[in-house]
C-alpha cells in the first residue's frame, strides 16, 4: 500500500482515477480547492484536503508532501488568465517537485499532455500558449530533478467508455478516453518501467498493462 498525495483531486480523471487506487489498496489524500468537492471526492475512496496550491510556497508544499510515498500532479488553471496558468502549471507544480525532492518522496507522476515539451509549436498569440509553455517548464524540471518520476502524455481527452489498451508508439495525437487515462495513472504506479520515462499514448490495440511495459 502506498500513500498517494493526489494534486487536483476533483479534476476529471482524478475522480475517474481515485476509485482505482483505493481498490488497489492504496491510502489517497486528495487534494482540492473548493470545499464543496468534498463528499464527492470523499465518495470516491479518496481522502479529500482543501488546499489552494497556486498560494502556497516551497515550506508549505514541503508539509504538504511529507508522510507521502508518491506524488500524483493531476491539476491544472483550466485555461483562463496566463497568469494564473503559470501560477499553476508552471510555478506549483514546480514548487510540488522541489517539495517531493526535499522530503525524500521519490516517485512522482505528472499527467501532462501529447504534444508537450520545448518545441510544442503552439502559436504565441492563443490562448493555449500559456499552458503549453507552462507545461513544457515542469516536465523539464521534473526530468532534472533525481526523482523516479513519469510523465504521462495522453493525447485528446474524451468521455468515451473506456477500452483498457491504448498505442504508446503512435507519432501523432489522437485521441484517448479519460477513463483510460486514469488506468493507465493507476497501472503506471505499479509497473517499474515506467519510471524515467515520458509516456505519450493514444487509444490503442495494446492492453494497459502490456504497453506499459514497452
Amino acid at each position: 500500500m502506498a500513500h498517494i498525495l493526489l494534486i487536483g483531486g476533483h479534476g476529471k480523471v482524478a475522480l475517474l482515477l481515485e476509485p482505482l487506487l483505493a481498490e488497489a489498496d492504496h491510502h489517497v489524500t486528495a487534494v482540492i480547492r473548493n470545499p464543496d468537492h468534498a463528499a464527492e471526492v470523499a465518495a470516491t475512496g479518496a481522502t479529500p484536503l482543501v488546499a489552494d496550491i497556486e498560494t502556497f510556497d516551497l515550506d508549505q508544499f514541503t508539509n504538504l508532501v511529507s508522510g507521502n510515498n508518491v506524488v500524483i500532479w493531476s491539476a491544472g488553471a483550466g485555461g483562463g488568465a496566463p497568469e494564473r496558468t503559470y501560477a499553476v502549471d508552471r510555478d506549483a507544480a514546480i514548487r510540488s517537485i522541489d517539495a517531493a525532492a526535499a522530503t525524500g518522496v521519490a516517485r512522482y507522476l505528472m499527467v501532462s499532455y501529447f504534444g508537450a515539451g520545448p518545441d510544442h509549436g503552439v502559436d504565441p498569440g492563443t490562448a493555449f500558449f500559456a499552458y503549453a509553455e507552462a507545461k513544457a517548464a515542469a516536465d523539464a524540471h521534473l526530468r532534472s530533478s533525481g526523482l523516479d518520476w513519469t510523465i504521462l502524455a495522453p493525447s485528446a481527452l474524451t468521455l468515451d467508455e473506456p477500452t483498457g489498451a491504448i498505442d504508446v508508439d503512435a507519432a501523432e495525437s489522437g485521441s484517448v478516453s479519460r477513463a483510460d487515462v486514469a488506468a493507465v495513472i493507476a497501472a503506471s504506479l505499479a509497473e517499474p518501467a515506467t519510471i524515467r520515462r515520458t509516456i505519450r499514448f493514444n487509444e490503442g490495440a495494446t492492453p494497459i498493462a502490456q504497453a506499459l511495459q514497452a
